[in-house]
């Protein structure tokens, strides 16, 4: 942005609006829309929902424990897979 021929306040005023609109139009260009819900996590699925309603109904240790297995696990599923995308595309498979 050439900003040596400023010659008043008005071309002042004209050149920040027009990089106001840039960056605003940038902005929704290369943001991503979010859906924001309870459990906001990319590995979130129905079974670590219905796991901690369980627990949420009964507080009981045995159901805390089941939850946290499936999270581990629903983890474990999502980070491979997300791992085993990337190595896969670095070596062209």
């Amino acid at each position: 942005m050439d900003t040596s021929s400023i010659q008043s306040i008005e071309a002042l005023e004209n050149i920040v609006q027009m990089l106001a609109i840039n960056i605003d139009n940038t902005w929704h260009k290369y943001s991503k829309s979010v859906n924001i819900t309870k459990h906001f996590k990319a590995w979130w699925d129905e079974d670590c929902h219905k796991d901690l309603n369980m627990y949420q109904q009964s507080r009981c240790l045995e159901d805390w424990n089941k939850f946290k297995r499936m999270v581990k696990k629903t983890k474990c599923i999502f980070f491979d897979e997300k791992i085993n995308k990337i190595t896969n595309k670095k070596y062209g498979l």
